[in-house]
């Protein structure tokens, strides 16, 4: 009821106001997942250009609207949103295959996507086309990757030479759903060469992990100093559909391990190599390290400025 009184307040004293954009999501404080993280860096990016953007409402005049997958509360949305309103709805997943169930979380996208968007933003060509072949078919789809924040990952300005001491293998998380790489995390703790290569883990581990330096989830900028002391990333977590921790450490400079599925292929291209299976990670994580500088220099991350320019079009219709 008071959610209610809020919203209808709220919508009351916005119908004289305008901003360039609005963008529905429920932010928290850092730390937080790869959604929260991406579009703090993408508004961020709109108002250093100058733009107005409003957060939860959409004002009289306001023009286009942002939404994000279903982290908003729907019946505020409901409430301001306009026909003459653009609505841009951004989604992941599918959710059901990320989390490895449904709970109706995918259906309940798709009612919210045919009810208010005009358009709709997938970050990778495979999220789209699982969304196709699951007959979940949403409004005039387009594919935009997410970017990192330039000024938070970027590379060293020097790095340490990799002789005479152990390569270090760093991987994040957020969320400690299991389906993050829970079972190679354990694989790895137990049965890879400590003696040649040093473990970090950063962030929600659901396993123990006995033999790795685990640190709980850091804001973003001690994130992005300890991915530059790095060698490696391993990206272990499956159907991630773009995932933000990835792009972060390839931001850093970082080459990457990474798990064959989801969208990691699309994001590493040739700056790593695959695995099916933790077993195959000693050999993968062997030939990195002698071809490291080769896939360093093949490492390419969308851009904050060319991802806000592929939104700002969409927007705009």
């Amino acid at each position: 009821m008071r959610d209610r009184a809020r919203t209808a307040s709220d919508w009351r004293a916005s119908r004289a106001g305008r901003a360039d954009i609005a963008v529905f999501h429920a932010f928290v404080p850092p730390p937080t997942g790869g959604g929260s993280q991406f579009l703090r860096a993408l508004t961020g990016e709109f108002r250093a250009r100058g733009l107005d953007v409003e957060v939860n409402r959409i004002s009289g005049a306001t023009p286009v609207c942002i939404f994000n997958s279903f982290n908003f509360e729907f019946a505020r949305l409901e409430r301001f949103a306009r026909r003459d309103c653009r609505m841009v709805h951004r989604v992941d997943g599918p959710i059901g295959i990320y989390r490895g169930f449904d709970d109706g979380t995918d259906r309940r996208i798709l009612e919210i996507n045919h009810a208010l968007a005009d358009a709709t933003v997938f970050q990778s060509r495979y999220s789209l086309e699982r969304h196709i072949e699951l007959g979940l078919g949403l409004r005039s789809p387009v594919v935009i990757s997410n970017a990192p924040d330039p000024a938070i990952f970027f590379p060293p300005a020097s790095r340490e030479p990799l002789a005479g001491r152990r390569v270090r293998v760093i991987a994040s998380s957020w969320s400690d759903n299991p389906r993050k790489g829970a079972a190679t995390f354990e694989w790895l703790d137990q049965n890879l060469d400590h003696d040649r290569f040093e473990l970090t883990f950063v962030g929600r581990a659901s396993v123990a992990l006995g033999r790795t330096t685990v640190i709980p989830a850091v804001p973003s900028e001690e994130l992005a100093e300890l991915l530059r002391s790095q060698d490696i990333y391993l990206a272990a977590s499956l159907d991630d559909p773009c995932s933000n921790a990835l792009l972060e450490a390839l931001a850093c400079g970082l080459p990457a391990a990474f798990a064959a599925s989801g969208g990691h292929p699309e994001l590493v291209g040739e700056a790593g190599l695959p695995f099916l299976s933790p077993e195959e990670l000693p050999a993968v994580l062997a030939r990195l390290v002698a071809e490291i500088d080769a896939r360093r220099v093949a490492i390419q991350v969308p851009a904050l400025a060319e991802v806000a320019d592929r939104y700002l079009e969409v927007l705009a219709g």
